[in-house]
C-alpha cells in the first residue's frame, strides 16, 4: 500500500511569524513539523510505503502515486484540508480526514472524506489500515474509550524534513487536571494526564539529536498536569543533558502554578527549557473564577512570573478578551499587566466557543452564538459570539487598540527593559553559529530597526544589557518577535483606505491597455481576496515588471489578497509569468493562482508558497 500524508498550509496568524522566519532566521521554511503525521505512519502495517508533505515547506504533487491520500488538520487548516479532501476525492483517490478539529467536529467531514478519523489514532488507525488492505473500510472510526500512551509508538521523524523547521516536537503527555470553560483539550483528551514512559521519551530524544535537532517543543497542553511524572521526566532530561553536553534547548506549554513549585522549576532551567507558554488569559480575579481558571488564583500573577524570569526561563503567554466580566476597560487592564509583566510574545486573542466545550454549550443555551461565524482562528478581528459587558463592535475596537498599543517600538522595548530587570542568566544563549548570528543580526538591523527610522533605533539601543552581555541573545529574540507581531497586526488589523484606493489606482493604470482589465471589489475584507487580475497569452514582459511592483506594494502595505487566472497560455509565455510570480513569492500566503492542470504544471506553481488552486474541466 502507497500511502500519502499531508499536512495541508496554514492560514498566516501571530503564530507563524513569518516575518521572522521568512526574512530573518536562515534557512527556515515553518516552527513546527507534523508530529502527528509522523506518529500514524509509525502506526502503518511496515510493508506499507508512507510519504508525508507538509503543504507549509514544499508543494503537493497534483496527481500523486498513492493508493490512499490522509489529510490532518487544526481548526486553523481547515479551509485548506476541505479543498484538499475534495481537489484529491474528485480525482479518484480515496481521501482520509484526520487530525484534531476532526477529533473535535467529525461532523464537518462526513461529506468531505470516505473515512473520517475522529479521536486519538493509536488503536483506530490500526483498525482502518487493517480493514483498507481486506476492502471494507468504514466510513467514521471514533476513539471512545482511553489510549495508553504506552503504546504509542516512535514516531517516524525521518520522514519529515526537520533541518526546516526552526523547532523539532516530541509529546510526553496528553490531557490536562484543569475545568477552563472555554478549553477544547480537555474535551478530547480527558482531564486525567496521560504519559509515555521515560524509556519512550529516551527514544525519540535519540532519533532526534541523531537527525541533528537541537530545538525541542514538548508539545504537551500541560507537561506538568501529571507532576510525578514530570518530576521524573525533568530528572530524567537533566541527566540527559549532561551526559549529551547539553545538546538541546526546550520549550513547552504548562500552568501558571509551576511558578509555585520552585524545587520543579530548578530542574527546568537546569535540563535547559528556555521558554515556557502560559495561558494567563486575564488579570481580572472575578474573570478567572467565572471561567475556572482556578489555577491561576493561587498567588499574584505578576510575582508568578517574575518567578519564572528569576530562574532565566522566558515566558510566552496566552491571554484572551471577551470574557462576561470584561469590559470597555479592561482592555487597559490588559495592557497595564502585559507592560508590567514584560511578556513579549503575548498572545491576545478573542473569546471563541469551540465546538462542543463547557463555553460553547452555555452561550448556545443563552442564545449568544452568531450562526455562521468562523471559530478556527482566536487572533482576527471576529469571533463567533456576542459579548455581554460591551458591545460586539466595541469589543473588536478595543482589541484593535490594545494591539496597535502593545506593539508601538516604545512599548516593545519597555517590556524588554522591564523583562531583563527581573531576568537571572537566561538559560537561552542562542542556537547559531557565529556565521549565522551575524546574519541574522544585518537582516534585523536592515530589515526590521532601520525602517522604523531612529525611532526605532533608539529604542533598540536602550534595550542593549551592556553590562550583561549573556542576556543579549535573549533581548534580540524579544525584538524579532515583538517586530514580527508588529507586522503581522499593520498588514491585517484594519486598513489606510486612501493608500489603498491610491495603490489600486496605480495597478488599475498598469493594466489599461491590456486585453481584460482589473476586478477590485470594495466589500472584501481584510484577509479575503481584494484583487481579481486575469492573466494568459498576449501579455508581454514589460507589462508583468510594471504591474508586479504596484502589486508588490500592496502586499507590503496591506494585508489584501490577490488572485490570478491564467488563461489561454502560451509556452513562450511561460519563463515571463514564473519570473513574475517568483518576485511575488514572499507575499504567496496571500496570492491564489487558478488555472486548469496543464498550466500549474507548466509553469510549476509551488503551493507551499502560492495558493494554488486547480481548475476542473468543462
Amino acid at each position: 500500500m502507497r500511502l500519502l500524508l499531508i499536512n495541508p498550509k496554514y492560514q498566516e496568524s501571530f503564530w507563524s511569524f513569518k516575518w521572522a522566519v521568512d526574512g530573518i532566521l536562515p534557512a527556515k521554511r515553518a516552527i513546527n513539523p507534523p508530529l502527528g503525521l509522523a506518529t500514524l505512519a509509525a502506526l502503518c502495517p511496515p510493508h506499507w510505503q508512507v510519504e508525508i508533505i507538509d503543504e507549509n515547506i514544499e508543494s503537493l504533487p497534483l496527481n500523486p502515486v498513492a493508493d490512499l491520500i490522509g489529510i490532518c488538520g487544526m481548526g486553523v487548516q481547515f479551509g485548506r484540508q476541505k479543498a484538499l479532501l475534495r481537489y484529491y476525492r474528485e480525482a479518484g483517490y480515496y481521501v482520509v480526514a484526520g487530525g484534531s478539529y476532526a477529533s473535535l467536529s467529525p461532523e464537518l467531514y462526513t461529506f468531505l472524506a470516505d473515512t473520517v478519523i475522529s479521536g486519538e489514532a493509536e488503536y483506530i488507525w490500526k483498525q482502518f489500515c487493517a480493514d483498507f488492505e481486506s476492502g471494507s473500510p468504514q466510513p467514521f472510526y471514533r476513539e471512545t474509550g482511553v489510549v495508553s500512551l504506552s503504546d504509542s509508538p516512535l514516531p517516524r521523524f525521518d520522514l519529515l524534513k526537520i533541518n526546516q523547521y526552526t523547532t523539532a516536537t516530541l509529546q510526553f503527555s496528553r490531557g490536562c487536571p484543569f475545568r477552563c470553560e472555554f478549553c477544547d483539550i480537555i474535551v478530547m483528551f480527558g482531564r486525567r494526564p496521560r504519559c509515555k514512559s521515560i524509556e519512550q521519551v529516551h527514544l525519540e530524544l535519540e532519533a532526534l539529536r541523531a537527525l541533528g535537532a537541537h530545538n525541542v517543543f514538548f508539545v504537551d497542553d500541560n507537561l506538568i498536569g501529571n507532576k510525578p511524572a514530570a518530576r521524573d521526566l525533568l530528572g530524567f532530561l537533566v541527566d540527559y543533558q549532561k551526559r549529551h553536553d547539553d545538546v538541546f534547548r526546550f520549550g513547552t506549554q504548562a500552568s501558571l502554578n509551576l511558578a509555585e513549585d520552585l524545587p520543579l522549576l530548578q530542574q527546568f532551567r537546569q535540563a535547559h527549557f528556555t521558554w515556557v507558554f502560559i495561558g494567563i488569559e486575564s488579570p481580572d480575579e472575578q474573570t478567572l473564577k467565572d471561567t475556572l481558571k482556578v489555577q491561576n488564583l493561587h498567588q499574584d500573577l505578576l510575582t508568578s512570573v517574575r518567578t519564572f524570569y528569576t530562574y532565566g526561563i522566558d515566558v510566552l503567554a496566552g491571554f484572551i478578551v471577551g470574557f462576561d466580566n470584561d469590559t470597555p476597560a479592561t482592555f487597559d487592564e490588559q495592557y497595564r499587566f502585559i507592560m508590567n509583566s514584560g511578556i513579549q510574545a503575548a498572545m491576545v486573542g478573542l473569546l471563541t466557543a469551540l465546538p462542543h466545550t463547557p463555553l460553547y454549550e452555555r452561550l448556545e443555551r443563552e442564545q449568544r452564538l452568531i450562526p455562521g461565524q468562523d471559530s478556527s482562528d482566536n487572533t482576527r478581528l471576529a469571533t463567533n459570539f456576542i459579548p455581554k459587558g460591551m458591545s460586539y463592535d466595541e469589543m473588536l475596537s478595543g482589541y484593535h487598540a490594545l494591539y496597535r498599543r502593545l506593539l508601538r517600538d516604545r512599548s516593545i522595548a519597555e517590556r524588554i527593559r522591564i523583562k531583563m530587570r527581573y531576568m537571572a542568566l537566561p538559560v537561552y544563549s542562542g542556537e547559531y553559529s557565529l556565521k549565522e548570528q551575524l546574519g541574522i543580526l544585518v537582516r534585523l538591523f536592515v530589515r526590521g530597526l532601520v525602517p522604523g527610522g531612529f525611532p526605532r533605533l533608539f529604542h533598540f539601543f536602550r534595550t542593549l544589557p551592556v553590562l550583561s552581555p549573556g542576556k543579549i541573545p535573549q533581548v534580540m529574540v524579544d525584538w524579532i518577535a515583538g517586530l514580527a507581531m508588529q507586522d503581522y497586526v499593520r498588514r491585517h488589523f484594519g486598513q489606510d483606505r486612501q493608500i489603498v484606493a491610491r495603490l489600486i489606482g496605480r495597478i488599475q493604470d498598469a493594466c489599461k491597455n491590456q486585453k481584460k482589465g482589473l476586478q477590485w471589489d470594495n466589500g472584501m475584507q481584510a484577509t479575503d481576496s481584494g484583487i481579481t487580475l486575469h492573466l494568459g497569452g498576449g501579455f508581454d514582459r514589460h507589462f508583468y515588471h510594471h504591474v508586479q511592483r504596484h502589486l508588490k506594494r500592496l502586499l507590503r502595505r496591506t494585508s489584501l489578497g490577490i488572485i490570478f487566472y491564467v488563461e489561454e497560455l502560451r509556452e513562450q509565455d511561460v519563463p515571463d509569468l514564473k519570473q513574475f510570480l517568483q518576485r511575488l513569492a514572499r507575499y504567496g500566503d496571500r496570492i491564489s493562482v487558478v488555472a486548469s492542470e496543464r498550466i500549474h504544471q507548466l509553469v510549476l506553481i509551488d503551493s507551499s508558497v502560492f495558493n494554488r488552486i486547480v481548475e476542473k474541466k468543462s
